[in-house]
């Protein structure tokens, strides 16, 4: 066959992306459930025959399921038996591949002409995959058993046949089984929308080009990655994130990263970090991988997304450490609120080297709350999922976003109205979180505030949250951003969680309310370095009273309050500056 030329190239590319991404949207459009349906927690993507290896990944897909995805589909074809196709295996262990059991993971053969080309996958959340708490998401587990069902790798489907004695299984060990149906047939659906799409792909270019452009396509990722990374100098860099607690002891676990550049290449050791914990916030190694690729790839955003992007990266495995997961421990927290603990330690080893590039840590938690219970309007049980944004961190030119997504996602809030109408709750307020932010010549985004107040029956809500401890790093002198804080109304009576950001099983009758406010992201550079202009602003917008901006930026008013109208004068230092 001939050298591939570009134009062909880059279409293929495009193609594949494309199918990818029909197959998010077809697996939003048809799954029952919020969590996947509003929220986009789920991603799709195609891997390679022989390995597992990243081809394509859609571009609505969360990217902390980049890494983890390839993993699982490795674990799926070491035990993988006479395939045919229709085939779809499900999968959702934490130590095959996986993240935390509420993940769970379709994946399916891809034939052409009678050859397997590749393998298709998906994961969803699921809202509920049993264990002790309604959601999973339990903050006092101590083994893996208590968090939910574990599945192998099993054939769910056998040659497009749904297997209605492990679907029993299935639906027998978790809550609310009835309305799995719906999510269990959209991620179905979803790989075959991608079969279709990759068929079409290949009947216009043929198996051989197609397969030539996706080894071709890897060797450029690779060697992008590696020309992006030429701009670190050469030396060794550390970084240090800290989560609040394991859930279970109530003293922070800490993370160590050691990143060293050299010979166009980067290199992660984890060495002095937290020895495994008791509780749920033990991270897989496959999630642990995953969080430093996608930190990479936060920094260097125009490499595309394939198996090659990850190849100039070397990690060492942290074995002793509870970035190192094995079983039998307990995972709930990895994927949602770990995994953004150690892209925070990748950016603040590299915040010093390449400052340009970089930026303070933003909210790094995604907010994990879930309430169980009965309706008894509706006579029916439920488990509602919430996950929320917060604040970015500030950069050498950039304020940071506010209200934005989790880092290790595109996850986004299910609307109110949404929860308001399936779920017997009432928000009572949604709103940014003034003040929140760290400052800094830029300074961080704002986190949010809710409240919600259950209306109807009783309910059991859990929450495995983090950044309760310690604010949001800044950055090259930034301050850090404002904790995690929860509290919960119950009959009258105030109940904060005694590790901050982490609980399970609070019982909850109607008229119980709960508040959540979430970080700002960090700010970055000098705060005394802010532009006046931007911080009589930000008064102005409500974002500070002028007694926080005195406190905030070493700035004072010339009269108490601000003039909308007219241009207020700061003073710093005892100087006019504006």
């Amino acid at each position: 066959m001939s050298e591939l030329d570009p134009v062909t190239l880059a279409v293929i590319e495009s193609g594949l992306i494309q199918v990818c991404n029909e197959m998010d949207l077809a697996f939003v459009r048809a799954a029952f459930s919020p969590v996947i349906s509003e929220t986009l927690d789920r991603s799709d993507g195609i891997y390679a025959a022989g390995d597992g290896a990243l081809i394509a990944q859609g571009e609505l897909g969360l990217p902390i399921f980049v890494g983890t995805m390839q993993d699982s589909t490795a674990a799926v074809i070491a035990r993988a038996k006479e395939i045919r196709e229709g085939d779809i295996f499900i999968v959702n262990d934490p130590y095959m591949g996986g993240t935390h059991l509420m993940d769970v993971r379709f994946v399916m053969p891809y034939f052409h002409g009678g050859k397997l080309f590749a393998w298709l996958a998906n994961t969803g959340h699921w809202p509920d995959i049993g264990g002790m708490v309604p959601g999973g998401f339990s903050a006092n587990a101590t083994e893996v058993e208590q968090e939910g069902l574990r599945l192998p790798p099993v054939k769910l489907f056998k040659a497009g046949v749904l297997d209605e004695e492990i679907l029993a299984i299935i639906l027998s060990n978790i809550r609310i089984a009835g309305q799995r149906i719906g999510d269990i047939q959209a991620q179905a659906a979803a790989l075959h929308v991608g079969a279709r799409r990759l068929g079409a792909l290949i009947g216009r270019y043929g198996a051989a080009t197609v397969e030539a452009a996706i080894a071709e396509l890897r060797r450029r990722a690779a060697r992008q990655m590696r020309a992006c990374i030429t701009t670190i100098p050469d030396g060794i860099y550390r970084g240090r994130a800290i989560v609040d607690s394991d859930g279970v002891v109530n003293e922070p676990l800490v993370i160590e990263m050691t990143i060293t550049k050299r010979d166009g290449d980067l290199y992660f050791d984890m060495a002095g970090t937290s020895p495994p914990c008791q509780g749920p916030m033990n991270s897989v190694i496959a999630t642990t991988r995953s969080s430093i690729y996608l930190a990479i790839k936060h920094v260097f955003p125009e490499v595309p997304i394939n198996a090659g992007t990850f190849e100039p990266l070397h990690i060492k495995d942290p074995v002793g450490t509870f970035l190192y997961a094995e079983y039998p421990r307990p995972v709930s927290g990895c994927a949602a609120e770990v995994s953004q603990r150690i892209a925070e330690a990748v950016f603040d080893a590299l915040a010093l080297a390449i400052p340009e590039r970089l930026f303070a840590a933003p909210a790094g938690t995604s907010g994990n709350l879930a309430l169980g219970g009965h309706d008894p309007k509706r006579n029916r049980s439920y488990v509602m999922y919430v996950i929320s944004g917060g604040g970015y961190g500030g950069s050498m030119s950039l304020d940071g976003l506010s209200n934005g997504c989790s880092t290790i996602g595109i996850s986004k809030t299910t609307p109110i109205e949404v929860f308001e109408q399936r779920y017997p709750v009432l928000f009572e307020e949604y709103a940014l979180r003034e003040g929140s932010c760290g400052t800094g010549r830029q300074r961080g985004g704002f986190g949010v505030r809710y409240r919600l107040r259950l209306r109807e029956g009783s309910a059991r809500a859990s929450m495995v949250m983090d950044h309760g401890r310690v604010g949001p790093n800044g950055a090259a002198g930034g301050a850090t951003g404002a904790v995690t804080t929860i509290q919960i109304e119950q009959r009258g009576e105030v109940y904060r969680p005694a590790h901050l950001s982490k609980d399970q099983g609070i019982e909850l009758e109607a008229g119980d309310a709960i508040t959540v406010e979430t970080p700002g992201g960090g700010g970055f550079g000098d705060p005394f370095a802010r532009d006046p202009a931007l911080i009589e602003q930000d008064i102005r917008r409500g974002y500070y009273t002028p007694a926080d901006a005195a406190e905030r930026f070493g700035v004072v008013l010339a009269e108490d309050r601000v003039d909308v109208v007219g241009s207020a004068l700061l003073r710093r230092n005892g100087r006019a500056t504006g």
